[in-house]
């Protein structure tokens, strides 16, 4: 979610600039810069570490990427120990990959042990060798809590990834969730502009991701970062994706920033950017997905951005009536209200609600659901009208939008759970009919959020939204104190327990079967290699209680 324009890099420039960069690993950061780094021209072997995803108590999908020296076809094997020894070889596996796909390597382990360290390492077919990563299946009882760090919103010229290196150097994880936008897709000095750009976070193309060379390298780029490399190298993760993976406020038939007369066919480029995604992560073909956490909880992987999202609302086009109150009003009551308006469609709909049936009638305390957006409602504070004279005029018109849209009992966000109240409804609505205990983890605001979700007047649910790993939020923007802002925020909006408008970093969540807590680590800085960071919050929600206590 930003307000950045785009622009598209030519496929000619694209090409040039991949061949520059054919491998972009972590020994490339030990050059002075990244300039120097993109002309690696014949970087070759295992390029960007190693990773792992689609954890389960059996089993586990294992990552790499190998570049031989003829750039051609390569068949790589991969080993799994309990020690890091490999004295005892207990998995492995081999596969074929390719330039069909970018030299992406994925396998999966089976018939392994739950809740159980194990160390892997790939392997060439001239015998070198990968780095040594670590990975962890999942539980298969309830016995011991269970402990994941949340990500979203990682723009890399913003700044550095302390988040990542604050919890790899942490090693007090299970897993890793990832709620999207790993990466961005605007060319360089967009978003953030040149100015605001941090010296030597560079990304590559130059310009826009629109097609499949673009992404590729992007993600070469990204993932040629050392913390990045290091989260991935020692934790599992469970990954989705949201809009910037793609282009900004995606659905399903378009994107905000995406113009099909320069940036040709939106399906062509869903389609790429689908493509490299999966290539890149550690991540299963499944567009969703459900986890077991043994008998603790059931962790439900979502997407709700281009294969069944609906259009979201605009309504900028309202505030130009004659009568922009009697317009928002009869929005408020009629489009905004639309029963087909979906994040997911309605076969992931149908699924969700099985699946999380299932998980409640096997005796799961938890139903952990993760969404891309924030389904707390959220409206511009009345007190923001003093704000306007601290504002630029741009950030004070949208604030005096959200103003007008909040006096009708509209949102200001409509990209959000709060453009589809519909489906937002249907969620809600099942979940207090099946009964259990839901706990729904959010990204893409950039802040920090708690919200004690509500249907028809009752607790429903509670949600955990993440700031980001580096992404601005409120603060890059609003120029009114932090602290003023959250407060108004908190005071106007019900749902809203809580949040912080201001810091960047990730979410800690422990799941224990009588309750789930959240820990919102605050990193003192990005604009620095650092791992200095507190706990700017905790939130407990207790099972049966359906709110934090």
């Amino acid at each position: 979610m930003s307000f950045a324009t785009n622009s598209a890099a030519s496929p000619a420039s694209t090409r040039r600039q991949i061949l520059k960069t054919a491998a972009f690993g972590a020994s490339a950061l030990l050059l002075p810069d990244w300039a120097r780094a993109a002309g690696l021209l014949t970087a070759s072997g295992f390029t960007h570490s190693v990773a792992s995803g689609e954890p389960a108590a059996h089993e586990v999908l294992l990552w790499t990427r190998y570049v031989p020296t003829n750039r051609g076809p390569a068949d790589v094997r991969v080993e799994l120990s309990e020690t890091e020894d490999f004295a005892r070889i207990v998995s492995g596996g081999a596969t074929q990959t390719g330039p069909w796909r970018d030299h992406t390597v994925k396998i999966v382990a089976t018939g392994l042990m739950p809740a159980r360290r194990y160390f892997f390492r790939f392997i060439a077919p001239d015998g070198s060798m990968s780095p040594i990563g670590r990975t962890r299946t999942l539980p298969a009882d309830g016995r011991q809590p269970w402990r994941a760090a949340v990500f979203s919103c990682s723009n890399l010229p913003f700044g550095w990834f302390n988040a990542y290196a604050h919890a790899a150097a942490s090693d007090a994880f299970d897993c890793t969730i990832h709620l999207g936008d790993y990466f961005y897709e605007y060319q360089r000095g967009t978003y953030p502009t040149l100015q605001e750009a941090l010296p030597g976070r560079v990304i590559l193309p130059d310009g826009t991701t629109v097609h499949t060379a673009d992404y590729r390298l992007r993600f070469a780029s990204y993932r040629a970062d050392p913390d990045l490399q290091e989260l991935h190298r020692r934790f599992p993760m469970i990954a989705q994706w949201d809009d910037h993976e793609s282009a900004n406020d995606s659905w399903e038939g378009g994107a905000e920033h995406h113009d099909p007369a320069t940036d040709g066919d939106w399906g062509a480029r869903k389609d790429a950017a689908m493509q490299v995604y999966r290539e890149w992560m550690p991540v299963s073909e499944a567009p969703w997905a459900a986890y077991d956490i043994g008998g603790l909880a059931t962790l439900f992987r979502t997407e709700t951005r281009v294969l069944g999202r609906t259009q979201q609302p605009d309504i900028a086009p309202l505030f130009k009536d004659a009568d922009p109150v009697a317009a928002l009003k009869s929005f408020r009551d009629g489009a905004w209200q639309d029963p087909a308006a979906s994040m997911m469609g309605s076969e992931q709909e149908a699924w969700l609600a099985g699946a999380m049936q299932r998980s409640v009638r096997s005796g799961r305390p938890w139903q952990i659901v993760g969404f891309g957006t924030i389904m707390g409602n959220t409206v511009m504070p009345k007190a923001a009208q003093s704000w306007l004279s601290n504002e630029a005029p741009g950030t004070a018109r949208y604030i005096g939008a959200g103003l007008t849209a909040a006096s009708v009992g509209l949102p200001f966000n409509f990209d959000s759970w709060g453009g589809y109240p519909a489906a937002r409804a249907r969620f809600l609505r099942q979940v207090r009919g099946m009964g259990g205990n839901t706990v729904v983890l959010s990204g893409d605001s950039h802040n920090a959020w708690a919200y004690n979700l509500m249907h028809e007047g009752k607790p429903a649910a509670v949600e955990f939204a993440g700031h980001s790993v580096t992404s601005p939020g409120f603060e890059h923007d609003v120029r009114t104190a932090p602290a003023t802002v959250a407060r108004a925020l908190v005071e106007d909006n019900p749902e809203l327990a809580w949040c912080d408008t201001a810091r960047r970093g990730y979410m800690a969540l422990t799941v224990t079967a009588d309750a789930v807590t959240n820990e919102w680590i605050m990193l003192d800085t990005i604009r620095e290699r650092s791992i200095a960071a507190t706990v700017g919050h905790r939130a407990t929600v207790r099972a049966g209680a359906h709110r934090m206590g």
